[in-house]
């Protein structure tokens, strides 16, 4: 005697060694002796089992599972019975078994309620299970037509429209996302070589930048401009003619300044900042723009900014006459510095000079003093000013004569699109007087919001160590001042707005301060800006690295230049570089400059092998 009986969900026959009440003991078609419980079995049956199997196979095949479930009733029903209604006579052996099989198979037809018995499913869930089915099947489908495409070297417009998610922000269960997968596997290559391949990415900079931007701006990088409310007439400036002194780049001119002669020999220094707070109300679509993206953005060969143009525009210090918070400073012929004078103002901008047209005429090399009249507008006002800043350094006990010469780089790209790195001396004297007048401003800013009692975004450093992000204000001893914070650059910080509106709330009647003392939406601001200000940052430094090793293949260098850093990490001289080289000895000290070999160089999977030659004396 042989039986047909379930297991985990599958039909299986063997042979009765022993049977009783409960259990049979059987040998399986496989030879392996084993227990079955009674009621796991359903039929008892002679025929061979292999041909007994395949018989109820091919029958279970030739079952028309649309039939068997109109045939079904709203009620429980048992195998038997249904197989009785379906082939219309008390069923075989051979007919029941198939029966069970093409119930057991079709479950969104029939739920299974005990052992053979089941209940047909209502009509209108298996019409929604069907169609999802027949979903599926197209799904799988239109996933096959595109892998198949992609394979073959076409990038399909559906998948092109999600590929920067695709590569870097997936979701998993999109069709056009699987079809990419499946097409990168089936070619045994990275998705950043399948993208590249079918053309949906050009080059490892814009792969870059889709990445950056798909976390950072959802939205897009594209600024539409914002409507701006107006704002009430702001005094004129008196006797005032301010000058910005930026990069050719530049197109948020955030600072100016201004000169004027005191009686008895004095100056009044100026100092005037973009105020685009003005039109900042805490509810308006421009601060929900400030909030949501914390910065302007740099890198080599483009920016997005924090604001939109007209933004820029409207408040931007370019000549002419401007909105601007000024901060003045009588400074006697000793640089000593009095009181401030803080005002809301109109201020004539009268010339916005570009460094790169008038370094060379106010540099160490040539000479700080304009003896033979001015080269350029302000030459003589720049000569005061740097002095003042020297002043300035002094008083903090930042001056040092004798600093080594540092240099910060850049990078640009001529018509041929060949990579070229500027060179400028840090703490040039143009860098030094615009850096010394934005930290007197920042720091009496700063002490002001203190002194008053309000809380700000404040950079604080009140022991060795990291300079960091408080709402309260400390020491800043890398500077040598007791207060500091960003106000002078809103156009471009979303730091510099929240202290900008701190201090309109402390000079103008019509502004009330933003935050008061431990306000949750003043720590949750600063913990926004520290982390896109930071991933900003990382970023920029990560598209420096990709042009700096286009750059050394360029120009087929076989060795460099480098300072040691710490272990095994060099800044490549020249560049603005990381590396980290092998084979350095663990005695030379850091601030070694040494020569390094390139072992290994590839700007596209930004490699760079570099291994210790010799110490540079």
């Amino acid at each position: 005697m042989n039986i047909f009986y379930e297991e985990s969900g599958q039909f299986k026959v063997a042979s009765v060694v022993q049977k009783n009440d409960s259990t049979y003991q059987v040998d399986t078609q496989h030879g392996k002796r084993t227990k079955v419980k009674a009621n796991h079995v359903f039929v008892e049956f002679e025929m061979p089992l292999q041909d007994f199997l395949a018989r109820v196979e091919a029958e279970a095949a030739e079952i028309d599972t649309d039939l068997l479930w109109e045939v079904c009733g709203e009620e429980e029903f048992s195998a038997g019975s249904i197989a009785e209604e379906y082939f219309g006579h008390p069923p075989s052996q051979i007919e029941l078994a198939a029966t069970l099989m093409a119930l057991y198979a079709a479950p969104m037809y029939f739920y299974k309620k005990a052992k053979g018995v089941f209940k047909a499913a209502p009509e209108e869930t298996l019409k929604q299970a069907l169609a999802a089915i027949e979903r599926k099947k197209q799904q799988e489908a239109q996933i096959e037509a595109w892998a198949e495409e992609l394979q073959a070297g076409s990038l399909p417009a559906s998948v092109a429209a999600d590929l920067k998610q695709i590569l870097h922000a997936p979701d998993k269960q999109s069709l056009t996302y699987k079809a990419f997968t499946k097409a990168a596997e089936a070619l045994k290559i990275s998705a950043y070589q399948l993208a590249k391949q079918t053309g949906g990415v050009t080059s490892v900079p814009q792969y870059l930048l889709d990445g950056f931007t798909v976390k950072h701006f959802p939205k897009g990088t594209a600024l539409p401009p914002l409507e701006m409310p107006t704002y009430a007439e702001l005094p004129a400036a008196e006797g005032v003619t301010a000058f910005s002194i930026d990069d050719e780049s530049t197109t948020e001119i955030d600072d100016a300044l201004s000169l004027q002669d005191l009686a008895g020999g004095g100056k009044r220094v100026g100092i005037h900042i973009a105020v685009p707070t003005l039109l900042m109300a805490a509810d308006s679509p421009i601060q929900a723009l400030v909030n949501e993206r914390q910065s302007t953005v740099y890198y080599p060969g483009g920016k997005i900014t924090m604001l939109p143009d007209n933004w820029i525009a409207a408040f931007s210090l370019d000549q002419g006459e401007r909105p601007a918070l000024s901060i003045y400073f009588d400074v006697d012929e000793q640089f000593q510095v009095a009181s401030p004078n803080i005002r809301l103002e109109r201020v004539q901008i009268g010339a916005n000079l570009r460094i790169q047209q008038i370094e060379s005429l106010f540099n160490r090399q040539s000479g700080l003093q304009a003896e033979n009249g001015e080269q350029f507008a302000h030459h003589h006002d720049l000569c005061w000013f740097y002095q003042f800043a020297l002043a300035l350094q002094k008083q903090r006990n930042r001056y040092d004569a004798d600093q080594p010469p540092q240099y910060d780089y850049g990078i640009e790209f001529d018509e041929n699109g060949q990579v070229r790195i500027s060179r400028r001396e840090r703490g040039a004297p143009i860098d030094t007087l615009v850096s010394e007048m934005m930290i007197l401003a920042n720091s009496t800013w700063a002490k002001m919001l203190d002194d008053h009692g309000l809380p700000g975004l404040f950079r604080v450093q009140p022991t060795a160590g990291k300079v960091r992000m408080s709402t309260k204000s400390e020491a800043h001893i890398g500077m040598g001042v007791q207060h500091y914070g960003w106000f002078t650059s809103p156009l471009r910080r979303a730091a510099d707005c929240i202290n900008q509106q701190q201090l309109l709330g402390l000079i103008s009647e019509h502004f009330e301060p933003r935050f008061t003392h431990n306000d949750s939406m003043l720590f949750a601001a600063l913990r926004d800006f520290d982390t896109a200000y930071a991933a900003y940052a990382d970023f920029q430094r990560q598209m420096e690295a990709y042009w700096s090793l286009v750059y050394l293949q360029q120009q087929g260098e076989r060795e460099l230049q480098a300072v040691l850093l710490k272990d095994d990490l060099v800044r490549i001289e020249g560049l603005p570089l990381l590396g980290r080289a092998v084979g350095i000895p663990i005695d030379i000290p850091p601030k070694t400059r040494l020569k390094l070999g390139i072992t290994d160089l590839d700007a596209d999977k930004q490699l760079l092998g570099l291994k210790y030659l010799n110490p540079v004396v």
